[in-house]
Order: C-alpha cells, then sequence, then structure tokens
C-alpha cells in the first residue's frame, strides 16, 4: 500500500477533517490565490478557516503558511495574499538591476569553478529581497494564537535536506499529531519561521540554501515522492489540491505525439522547464493518480475491512488546477522582466516562446501575477458546485 494513503496512526474519528495542498512553482503560485479567493467568496460572511490542515511545499509554503497566519479571519487572509501578490516586482523577490544580477552571476562562477568562498551557499539569483519581504508582511505569531482558538490543527512546510537526502515536512500543531519517519521522508514538529519558508522556497541553483539545524535546505519539491502524504499524517482525511499545471485527468496522453519536430538541439531553458516540470508537478499529479486508483480500488475491499485497515480508507481528493498553460501566459508578458535580466536570460533561450516555461517561475511581475490570479478565480468559479459540495456549503448560504 502506498504511502499516499497512509492516515495519521490516530486519524480514526469519522468526522471529516480538510487538507489543503499548496503546490511550488514560483511564479505560478499566484494561481493559487485567485482560488483561495473565488473559495473565500464562496463561504458565507464570517465563516471560520475551512481548512484545518495547511500544506505548502515551495512558493506553495509562503501561501500556506500567510494562511495560516490569518487563519483566525480566513477573508482578511486571502486579502492580504492578494494584496501581495498583485503589487508584486521582481525586485521584490530576488535582485534585478544590472549590478545585481551581474555581481551575483560573478559570485556564482568563482564560488563554483575557483572554489572561492565555498563555506557560503550561493545562487544565480540574489533572494534577499524576498527575505524583507516576508519579514515584513508575515506575523507567525498569529499560528499559535489559530491554534490556540481551534482554528487550526496544523500548518507545514516541507524542505529537501542536502545533506541527508531527506523531504523534511516541519510542521507546527497540537500536541497529539506524531512526528513521522519513512523512506526518504521525515516529519517533525517545530515552532515555523521565516527560515522554513526561506528553504522549502530555494529553487537548486537559483536561490540558495538556508541553513536549518546544522544542515542546508532547500526547495521542499525536490525528490518529494507523495506531496500529499503530510496532510494525512496530520490528520486529513478529504483533501483540496491546488495545482500549478494542466489537470492531469483532463490531459490527452496522446498530446503531442503529433508535434512537427525541429530537429535543433534543445536550449538551456527547454532543458531547464522539464527539469522544474519534473520537480515541482510530477510528483504531485503521479501521487493523485496513485490515490485516486487506490480509492477506487478499496471500494472492491469489503466495509468491514476498510474500517480495519487505515490506509484501506477513501480519501477523497479535489483538483483545481489551470485551464490554460501558465508558459503561454508567461510568454505574453515576458518583457515585463527588467531589462538586466532579460539579457541575463537570452542567452540560454528563456525569453524566446520556447523557453517561456522557465519564465512561468521567474516572473515575478504584476500583469502576469494579475492573469494568474484572474485565472484562478475563473477556474475555481467553473468548479463552484464541486467546491460547494466538498466544502459543506448550502446554495443559499452563498
Amino acid at each position: 500500500m502506498t504511502e499516499s494513503a497512509e492516515q495519521h496512526p490516530t486519524s480514526h474519528s469519522p468526522r471529516a477533517v480538510t487538507g489543503l495542498i499548496l503546490s511550488g512553482g514560483g511564479a505560478r503560485a499566484a494561481y493559487q490565490v485567485g482560488v483561495l479567493a473565488a473559495i473565500a467568496e464562496l463561504l458565507p460572511e464570517g465563516a471560520a478557516n475551512p481548512f484545518p490542515v495547511i500544506v505548502g511545499t515551495s512558493a506553495g509554503a509562503i501561501n500556506a503558511v500567510g494562511l495560516a497566519c490569518g487563519a483566525l479571519s480566513f477573508r482578511e487572509a486571502i486579502h492580504s495574499l492578494t494584496r501581495v501578490w498583485k503589487g508584486f516586482q521582481t525586485g521584490q523577490v530576488y535582485r534585478g538591476d544590472f549590478l545585481g544580477v551581474c555581481g551575483q552571476a560573478l559570485r556564482f562562477l568563482s564560488h563554483s569553478l575557483l572554489g572561492l568562498g565555498r563555506r557560503q551557499p550561493v545562487a544565480l539569483l540574489d533572494s534577499t529581497p524576498l527575505r524583507h519581504l516576508l519579514a515584513r508582511e508575515l506575523d507567525f505569531s498569529g499560528i499559535s494564537a489559530a491554534l490556540q482558538a481551534r482554528k487550526l490543527r496544523a500548518v507545514a512546510v516541507t524542505a529537501f535536506g542536502y545533506e541527508s537526502g531527506q523531504a523534511v515536512t516541519f510542521y507546527q500543531g497540537r500536541a497529539t499529531i506524531e512526528p513521522w519517519l519513512r523512506h526518504r521522508r521525515v516529519g517533525t514538529p517545530t515552532r515555523l519561521n521565516l527560515e522554513h519558508l526561506l528553504a522549502s522556497s530555494a529553487i537548486p541553483l537559483l536561490f540558495a540554501p538556508v541553513c536549518i539545524q546544522q544542515e542546508y535546505f532547500g526547495d521542499g519539491a525536490v525528490r518529494q515522492q507523495a506531496p500529499i502524504s503530510p496532510a494525512l499524517h496530520l490528520g486529513a482525511n478529504r483533501v483540496l489540491v491546488i495545482g500549478v499545471s494542466g489537470n492531469p485527468t483532463r490531459s490527452d496522453p496522446n498530446e503531442g505525439a503529433d508535434t512537427p519536430r525541429s530537429g535543433r538541439p534543445p536550449s538551456l531553458a527547454q532543458m531547464g522547464i522539464h527539469l522544474l516540470n519534473g520537480t515541482f508537478i510530477d510528483s504531485l499529479e503521479g501521487d493523485i493518480e496513485v490515490l485516486q486508483r487506490i480509492n477506487y480500488l478499496g471500494k472492491l475491499v469489503p466495509v468491514e475491512r476498510r474500517q480495519q485497515e487505515a490506509g484501506l480508507r477513501e480519501v477523497e481528493v479535489l483538483l483545481v488546477s489551470p485551464s490554460v498553460p501558465l508558459d503561454e501566459i508567461a510568454a505574453k508578458h515576458r518583457k515585463e522582466l527588467p531589462w538586466a535580466l532579460r539579457l541575463f536570460l537570452r542567452g540560454p533561450g528563456a525569453t524566446r516562446a520556447s523557453g517561456a516555461g522557465v519564465l512561468s517561475y521567474l516572473l515575478f511581475e504584476r500583469g502576469y501575477c494579475h492573469e494568474l490570479i484572474r485565472l484562478g478565480y475563473k477556474d475555481a468559479m467553473n468548479q463552484r458546485a464541486e467546491l460547494t459540495r466538498f466544502l459543506g456549503l448550502e446554495e443559499h448560504n452563498l
């Protein structure tokens, strides 16, 4: 039985505990804000946080903690997230000015090729502005307040340990939640802080890793084999997943089979987008498929046996994901990047339409983020009936 179908050992209550899964994807996470804004609108006035368990990875971890910090007032938390994402500029996440780009590139080369400054982690981009932004916008004390008020059961972010090779889920929750240890996956209780968010969102090579308890951590999507599993360990028995790629249940398995081949070697950007997609998207889509298959097989088992075996219990999954490829949207907005970054990315081919997939992760600019938020809102409203049922809302309360 795969880990995706695991329940936390103490999760025997029939009461529904809804988990929210926010995947990684850099600037693509603006889409999640649009979906959450639609959910806030569907909820009745004054409704409490509908997600007792919130789990995030990479940029999704930032959204997850933002929600948890404001869980006492769900709508206000969504408004704060929306305000930040709608006001984004690249310079608020990483340095995009000429001196910043060139200086960081020189540091990266001297560190990687000449071995200078090996004791300090380095990357292609300087993400110091993101640290300042998160420190200014997030009040971590809100997590404890929400836990004490029982408006939140747990919030978790996942990061990847470069020495241990483990995906570590750092979670803050109630004392009854036990840590877990699985193959290359660990759950450890802690008091979440800024370092956990910066570690979880540190895309390999692009952003520098972050040291936590004597080990350097990077983006949690790296080697994350079962992205849904942490929510189940934290007590969720049904999950809403907000993805940042096309819905795998709607995709055509033969898509691309008849696409004409150019015969040209791939650019660095084209290779990079497949690596990024493999890191941020494929594991989540695969985990959803496995979970849906296990749910189907579980229904073939007698009810009495299902009640005895926690791993056989059905885990309801609702997925909301983009109806339009995000790289196509990024291609329309690629000129919004600061000119120094466009120059820096031109050689690898990221500023061409064929390399726009890379930009879809790095384009922290207003026009792009606004369009993703609108798309997320639209896609969620197109699934209004499903969300209404999933969240237990009645139409007359909407």
